[in-house]
């Protein structure tokens, strides 16, 4: 990332604020010249005074004198009020508005990507959010000291050096050459500190995704007792961090003493140039303290020469990650343009193949068909390809080769947001969103009425554990049990009421009695619908209509129960082994 590409990134989003960005140059503009009112002023004052001493004048006139100075100089720090109030007004308006434009179009963009984008490694959670966290702060702070500190800055800088080279040329000049020496300074500075910067980028997501990583994995720590080790994990990648921390400083520090020397030797030469020319009587000696006010106002700015740097290297750095999730083009989401007025429910898959990103092949020369308003199950043992049938017929990813008809249109013509409006998934583990019961259950369709909720519930079986609830619907989702919360999700699916369901395990996490339950509420949504169901349930697969096998990728066998178990093939095997992991032989005896 060079600046120039990063101003063309920036520059669309500053776009839409042009009046403003206009107002606050113009602030800047009449600010800068208001700021050398004071070095004006104090040179008339003590060339009027010496004047005045050395005509031996009364003191009324030194009065009178002072009294017009003091009216200049306040009217000039009330004006200069106005207008810094004005410019950074302004300046902080632009940056929270940028600000709100980023941060919603990443938004927008990182929800329209495939699921490639989430399952690559370089993407988890933790990185993502350092990564944009990171690029939004940096950008908009640089936008922010732009046009608040460094426009100012620099306007005054400009307009002080033009004051001094019209007063003395050779003042002028000696400031002129001081401010490339410092500029090369900073730029060595910054070139020096982007390496532990761009260090410290990876430290932080590191950081952070270990973080997420021991919240998530917090059970699992405590069980085996390994808090110990986990910190160990964290304390190496702390100390890394300090370590890069401290060296950053020290070059920061080092840096700054060369160019606070260099400053000095400007002021030095100033000083002994001006008192020359008071000396042999062509300045006054009111210019030597307008030239050093000068020079200070000139040297502000390279005074904040290793912040703005600082800030331009950061947003260099960070807007990098921010940028590559930003501009990820080739990760949105296929989409195509058919909506037909309804969907039946045929699903044939030809000669499928697909690999996930990281390369591992997860299904080869896949070949099946499921008929419409049947209920089908897939079955086999875990890492078969079960899951991954499900998602690709979701469009969460594409073949690798071969084909996949709806309705006999290839799946890619459909339009993405409509099939999934048309299909309804329930997971093994559903997420449950930060809010309340009622808001949970909308999400299958944000138009229902309190009356479509209830129903819904009722249907899956969770309407009096809610009403039981101080709270009822108004109560927090995240506060019920996994079997609870199951069935939020399971009401989610009555209420959008889809023409094709995906089940992928969708009652593991319930006791038996609530598995019974769930069983019923399916069934009844099973009705008029295009069902696929994978499950380790002997009762739900006995139950479908046909049964596809996967093995280790593969469709090794199509039909009903019947007919798969008399093969004494791989359904025969599993079902077998689903048999006698129950003890079936056992719960007959007791049932007899």
């Amino acid at each position: 990332m060079t600046i120039s590409s990063l101003y063309k990134k920036i520059t669309p989003f500053v776009k839409p604020y042009r009046k403003m960005v206009m107002a606050t140059l113009f602030l800047a503009f009449i600010g800068s010249f208001a700021a050398q009112v004071n070095a004006l002023i104090l040179k008339y004052t003590v060339d009027s005074i010496t004047d005045l001493m050395v005509a031996r004048e009364p003191l009324s006139k030194g009065f009178y004198l002072l009294g017009i100075i003091s009216i200049i100089l306040l009217s000039k720090e009330l004006i200069y009020s106005v207008v810094q109030f004005g410019q950074k007004f302004y300046g902080e308006k632009l940056r929270i508005f940028i600000s709100r434009d980023i941060s919603q179009t990443i938004t927008e963009k990182i929800l329209s990507y495939r699921m490639e984008f989430y399952t690559s490694s370089e993407n988890d959670s933790g990185k993502l959010q350092t990564r944009i966290d990171l690029g939004i702060s940096s950008l908009t702070r640089l936008v922010q000291n732009f046009f608040i500190d460094i426009l100012p800055l620099f306007a005054n800088a400009i307009v002080a050096l033009g004051l001094m080279f019209y007063a003395n040329f050779y003042v002028g000049l000696v400031s002129l050459c001081i401010i490339p020496i410092y500029f090369y300074i900073s730029q060595l500075q910054a070139t020096k500190l982007s390496g532990f910067r761009r260090r410290m980028r990876i430290y932080r997501e590191t950081k952070n995704n270990g973080i997420i990583s021991l919240i998530e994995s917090i059970t699992v720590i405590k069980s085996f007792v390994r808090e110990s080790l986990e910190a160990k994990r964290h304390q190496d990648i702390q100390y890394e961090m300090t370590e890069n921390q401290l060296a950053t400083r020290k070059t920061s520090f080092m840096f700054e003493s060369i160019k606070g020397f260099v400053e000095q030797i400007g002021v030095v030469i100033i000083i002994i140039l001006t008192a020359y020319f008071v000396l042999n009587g062509t300045m006054t000696i009111g210019a030597i303290m307008f030239h050093i006010m000068l020079f200070n106002n000139v040297s502000a700015p390279i005074r904040q020469l290793h912040r703005i740097y600082d800030e331009v290297n950061d947003a260099l750095i960070y807007s990098e990650g921010f940028f590559d999730i930003l501009e990820s083009d080739h990760q949105k989401e296929v989409s195509g343009s058919y909506k037909p007025k309804k969907i039946t429910g045929l699903l044939e898959v030809k000669n499928i193949d697909f690999s996930y990103p990281n390369g591992t092949k997860a299904l080869e020369n896949v070949n099946f068909t499921i008929k419409p308003n049947q209920n089908t199950a897939l079955v086999g043992l875990s890492g078969a390809g079960k899951s991954t049938i499900i998602n690709l017929l979701d469009k969460f990813y594409q073949p690798t080769k071969g084909t996949i008809l709806l309705d006999g249109i290839d799946l890619k013509e459909y339009d993405t947001n409509f099939l999934r409006q048309n299909i309804g998934l329930v997971l093994q583990k559903n997420h449950i969103f930060k809010g309340t019961i009622s808001e949970n259950i909308l999400y299958g369709n944000p138009n229902a009425t309190e009356i479509e909720v209830i129903e819904a519930s009722k249907k899956a079986y969770i309407h009096e554990q809610i009403s039981a609830l101080p709270n009822g619907y108004q109560s927090e989702a995240h506060l019920l049990s996994g079997g609870q919360q199951q069935r939020i999700a399971i009401a989610r699916l009555f209420l959008k009421n889809p023409p094709i369901i995906f089940l992928d395990e969708p009652t593991a996490s319930l006791d038996a009695i609530a598995t019974e339950q769930i069983k019923k509420s399916l069934d009844a949504i099973k009705k008029d619908r295009t069902v696929i169901i994978i499950s380790h349930s002997i009762s739900q697969i006995i139950d479908a209509s046909n049964i596809i096998v996967l093995d280790k990728g593969k469709a090794v066998e199509v039909g009903t129960h019947e007919s798969l178990y008399d093969l004494k093939g791989t359904y025969f095997k599993i079902f077998t082994a689903m048999a006698n992991s129950l003890n079936i032989g056992k719960i007959t005896q007791t049932i007899d």
